[in-house]
């Protein structure tokens, strides 16, 4: 992995290891939530390549994004303009988002919400369904295989629909071997950081039908949407060049009329 990733993974796992809450109640306290938005199925609803807008104020990479964000007004534009899902940064240390983002998405708009973050446990899955979200990133490259089957089914069995992330077929097959029907392929390699538009179209011939695909990072604009519909995606998780767009609203709109 990047050096950056691995930083940001020591972090993540440094504070679920001080991790003092008892488990068995956080997953009683996550199973008892009203019943979530239903991220996958908003996914399959529609046709053509729907829209997974993000909420990300900053990134390693790029350092900040956009001075003074409001995540309701950016999420509230995002479904103006026709988005099927948000997808927000909770992150604080690194993107400089907050679980506060996600609840004032939420509160914003109708649409099923991703906590997009980094799992690494079991109190992570439940934290994700108690703050509002309707599904969790699990990023295969983060986790064990079998850390990957038992958060798959720890989600599930909590309400969350589970977004597992994988860059390469290896991944992919242990995204599918934990039993996500939900696959994201980012196109960014984990070492270099370069975007490899290849990547997208050769994962997704190793994922069955069934499986709901959705492409991410590197997604510049309408011009990427024909290649990802002809490989087979099903949405693209757009983040950085929405956010900062001059028009948000008729940004999503222009990914959508392109991958109708």
């Amino acid at each position: 992995m990047g050096t950056y990733l691995d930083r940001i993974l020591a972090a993540h796992r440094a504070a679920a290891e001080a991790d003092t809450r008892d488990l068995d109640e956080l997953v009683a306290a996550a199973a008892a939530e009203p019943p979530a938005r239903g991220f996958a199925a908003a996914l399959a609803a529609e046709a053509g390549v729907s829209v997974v807008a993000e909420v990300k104020r900053a990134s390693p990479s790029r350092g900040q994004l956009v001075a003074d964000l409001d995540p309701a007004a950016v999420a509230s534009a995002y479904q103006a303009g026709g988005a099927a899902c948000l997808s927000v940064l909770t992150d604080v240390e690194f993107f400089g988002g907050s679980p506060a983002d996600l609840v004032a998405a939420r509160d914003a708009t109708r649409l099923p919400l991703l906590r997009k973050d980094f799992t690494v446990g079991p109190a992570d899955v439940c934290d994700a369904r108690l703050m509002g979200a309707d599904a969790v990133l699990l990023i295969a490259a983060a986790l064990s295989p079998l850390e990957l089957v038992e958060l798959t089914a720890l989600a599930d069995r909590v309400g969350l629909d589970a977004l597992v992330e994988v860059h390469d077929e290896e991944e992919a097959e242990a995204a599918l071997t934990a039993g996500a029907s939900l696959v994201g392929v980012n196109q960014r390699d984990l070492v270099s950081f370069e975007v490899d538009p290849s990547r997208a179209e050769r994962i997704a011939r190793a994922l069955p039908a069934g499986v709901t695909r959705v492409a991410e990072s590197g997604i510049r604009g309408p011009e990427d949407l024909p290649r990802l519909a002809a490989a087979g995606y099903d949405a693209v998780l757009v983040g950085e060049s929405l956010v900062t767009a001059r028009d948000p609203a008729a940004a999503v709109a222009a990914l959508r009329e392109a991958g109708r």
